[in-house]
């Protein structure tokens, strides 16, 4: 085993001591005398969190099949130990080789989460990387940032030299061949940056200007260099099939919170879900082959012995090949007691079969996601599902077996009214009586378990509701209230438990969400008043965050509750996220007239994102070209 980077003594005084020794089952050792680059990916999260992480294993996969390259992992330092780092002087290191990520090339940062901003700024720290770009000499490494809060880069834009919009699979040989170059030929930092910009998926903040009205409003956001591109398209992966995919990813030595083998489906959804941003910036759906995916989930479970595999998509009950999949699961974890898991299906797709089977292997809760109570408003947000549908999945979940369900709704929608938050708790209590009517007594283990759960509305960009209001804090408390309150109310009562969410929190991922370049300001001086792990409730310090709004001259309300119109340019309109701005306006426009638009396999609703030529925009073409073929028609 290398050498460590942290001293015995140092482990034995810091909780959970294998977070920072590296030298897991399938992590990656190269000699650093034989790479030419050298890349630390970074997860700002603490171990369990980044190792559950399915995209930092892709791109660890993927870079480390370079010969040239190696990739290594960093993430956030727990509190304990972040603290003996700054008083021992400990530079923040990578886990391989224990080197200090200063000497790194690259440092590549994945944002899934605005609540983690200020551990962005730990991580730079505690590496001895200055926190702006602005101030990075040719000694430090490019820092880069991906992930879907890259979709909206500018309140962090001060701190990265490089962003990279879209998916990771396309464009990195790309760009670490011309960093190689620049390097070669003797060009400096600014030099690639520049060189970099110019590249398809790559937004570097240094070659751009934002100029502002007098209210606070965006007057334009352009290049401030020629040749500089004014619009960043996002990449995709429009072949899923032979993209790589790791085959043996690293298996922890402790329990983290996705501790099981990982198979992505697809990529994409169909739905639409006018909340919900993931949905609009991976369209197009593009499916993973599914005798593929069969290969890969033997060659994963004998590589990593986990005890359960899990689909991963934002739909699953969406994979045309999901019950041959199942099937296939069934049939291999079975015969070794392993446990299958089914996240992201949606009760109206929901096969009683599939449940049954599953069962017979181990039994789980199940997760379902209304979002909304009210029939009105599940239209508004364009859900697609009716409480008719509701029931029936549920009445199906009972009778293969279960007794346990989880509900997820959102609080401070766009035209949420007080009889729509009490239907959040006459639904949950229509969904236990189901069980009761279903399920014989002499069948029963004790009462079932519904799980309310409410989280607070946050807009997101590239969604139709990004021109939305959000609640104030106090908005958001009084629905939790009247949630609680109208459960308390039902007659099974005792059969669900309620949880909410931190709603200052939520109003502060609000305003990192659609916060413009200004926000950058907050955002250190945050960090420097003591704020990182804001995403951990118990390290949250929101007294401190309103401090440093007020001390930048910055209002809260600018960013959450005023409305937007059609025609104010927002922070991320440079950004093409493959889906029009006129569609999305047009679903905001639905959304106030309670209207559904149907899903993509039903009808096209021109979002923008056939140009890609992929995927599921192209799906009706090759059924019409096979049903040519075999003489049928359509």
């Amino acid at each position: 085993m290398n050498k460590l980077a942290l001293r015995d003594e140092i482990l034995l005084q810091v909780e959970k001591p294998a977070r920072y020794i590296g030298n897991e089952i399938n992590s990656v050792k190269k000699d650093p005398r034989r790479v030419q680059i050298r890349f630390a990916m970074c997860f700002p999260d603490v171990y369990e969190i980044g190792m559950s992480h399915l995209g930092i294993q892709i791109l660890y996969d993927m870079l480390n099949r370079y010969e040239d390259v190696w990739c290594e992992r960093v993430y956030s330092p727990w509190v304990d130990l972040d603290a003996v780092m700054r008083r021992e002087r400990i530079p923040l290191f990578a886990l391989e080789s224990q080197d200090p990520v200063k000497l790194f090339d690259f440092l590549g940062i994945t944002i899934q989460y605005e609540m983690c901003y200020t551990n962005i700024l730990q991580i730079l720290d505690l590496a001895g990387i200055p926190l702006l770009a602005g101030e990075r000499s040719e000694e430090d490494p490019i820092v880069i940032g991906g992930g879907p809060c890259a979709y909206n880069p500018e309140p962090i834009a001060d701190f990265f030299d490089l962003f990279y919009i879209g998916e990771g699979e396309t464009q990195y040989r790309r760009l670490l061949d011309l960093y190689r170059e620049n390097r070669e030929k003797g060009g400096d930092r600014r030099t690639f940056l520049r060189q970099a910009a110019k590249l398809p998926g790559i937004y570097a903040p240094a070659f751009y200007e934002t100029r502002y009205h007098s209210d606070g409003t965006i007057a334009s956001f352009a290049p401030s260099e020629a040749g500089i591109p004014a619009v960043i398209r996002k990449e995709l992966v429009t072949d899923m099939t032979d993209v790589p995919y790791p085959e043996k990813p690293v298996v922890p030595f402790i329990k983290i919170t996705q501790d099981r083998v990982v198979l992505e489906i697809m990529r994409g959804c169909i739905r639409g879900c006018r909340f919900c941003q993931a949905g609009q910036i991976y369209r197009p759906v593009r499916e993973r082959d599914v005798d593929r995916l069969k290969q890969y989930a033997v060659t994963m479970l004998k590589n990593t012995g986990h005890e359960e595999i899990s689909l991963s998509s934002l739909s699953s009950s969406d994979y045309t090949g999901l019950e041959s999949l199942v099937n296939f699961l069934i049939d291999v974890c079975g015969k070794e007691k392993i446990n299958i898991s089914l996240p992201s299906l949606r009760i109206d797709a929901f096969s009683l079969d599939v449940m049954q089977k599953v069962q017979d292997v181990r039994k789980s809760s199940l997760t379902f996601a209304p979002e909304a109570g009210s029939q009105r408003l599940r239209d508004a947000i364009n859900k697609g599902l009716t409480e008719e549908v509701i029931l029936r999945g549920a009445q199906e979940a009972f009778a293969g077996g279960w007794s346990r369900v989880k509900l997820y709704f959102m609080l401070g929608l766009p035209g949420e009214t007080p009889e729509d938050i009490e239907e959040i708790a006459v639904l949950s209590n229509k969904i236990a009586a189901v069980y009761y009517d279903t399920v014989p007594k002499e069948k029963r283990s004790g009462k079932c378990q519904i799980v309310t759960s409410t989280s607070f509305f946050v807009p997101k960009p590239f969604t139709p509701f990004q021109w939305a209001p959000q609640c104030t804090k106090e908005e958001f408390l009084d629905r939790a209230y009247m949630t609680r309150n109208a459960i308390s109310r039902q007659l099974n009562q005792k059969s669900i438990k309620y949880n909410w969410h931190e709603a200052d929190a939520s109003v502060l991922e609000g305003v990192l969400a659609r916060g413009d370049r200004r926000i950058g300001q907050v955002i250190l001086k945050a960090y420097q008043r003591g704020c990182f792990f804001d995403a951990w409730g118990e390290y949250y310090k929101n007294d401190i965050w309103l401090d440093c709004f007020r001390e930048c001259g910055l209002d809260i309300s600018f960013y959450t509750t005023r409305p937007r119109s059609e025609q104010e340019i927002l922070p991320w309109d440079f950004i093409d996220c493959g889906v029009d701005r006129s569609f999305l306006w047009r679903e905001w426009e639905k959304a106030g007239r309670g209207e559904v638009s149907p899903n993509c396999r039903i009808s096209c609703q021109g979002c923008g994102a056939a140009r890609f030529g992929g995927g599921v925009c192209i799906e009706p073409r090759a059924q019409q070209e096979a049903l040519s073929r075999q003489g049928g028609q359509i």
